[in-house]
């Protein structure tokens, strides 16, 4: 009878973990850094085919995130706190995230999914949650009707605490979807 009552208790559905977005971000704030190569498709209205890019992106909790493209060209994106940093061509541009509300959206998005801050995403968007923790899907539909009228949704698809996707869609049938391969975590800081 002890034996059936331990195999009936362990696994008994209730009992099991639940997976929500409570859960989902718990464990997107444990990951304090990482370090992923991506490849990323973009649609563009008014070309023939699908520009393309590939490098190394990288992040720090709590608010550092940089990517740098390697192909087809080299040029870095990195925020740091509210401030995005592009370089190009030898050229450096630096700017206030806040200056273009949309852009600081979407970074926040990012951020917010990495570093678990659910009161960041529902700050610009409706979020919905599906499916459990070894494939979620995190949709994103903006909540500001600014935004709204440039992104249709963002969705981001993961593996348990690693980001394996992000497909941007915009209003004007735009999109990009990048795919993201985790590399081995970085080495604590010292």
């Amino acid at each position: 009878m002890l034996v059936m009552c331990v195999a009936l208790a362990s696994s008994d559905p209730v009992r099991a973990q639940t997976f929500d977005l409570a859960t989902l971000m718990q464990r997107m704030a444990q990951r304090k850094s990482g370090q992923a190569r991506f490849t990323e498709e973009r649609i563009v209205s008014g070309i023939d085919s699908p520009l393309t890019a590939s490098g190394v992106l990288s992040y720090a909790a709590p608010d550092r995130f940089t990517r740098q493209t390697l192909q087809p060209t080299q040029e870095t994106m990195a925020v740091q706190g509210r401030t995005l940093l592009l370089k190009r061509s030898g050229r450096t541009r630096q700017m206030d995230m806040d200056t273009v509300p949309e852009l600081a959206a979407l970074l926040d998005a990012l951020r917010a999914t990495l570093t678990g801050d659910s009161t960041l995403l529902h700050r610009h968007f409706t979020v919905s949650l599906s499916g459990n923790d070894a494939q979620w899907t995190l949709r994103l539909l903006p909540a500001d009707e600014r935004l709204a009228r440039q992104v249709q949704q963002i969705e981001l698809v993961g593996q348990g605490a690693d980001l394996r996707s992000i497909e941007l869609r915009l209003t004007g049938g735009d999109r990009s979807l990048m795919l993201i391969e985790p590399l081995s975590p970085l080495a604590p800081a010292s």
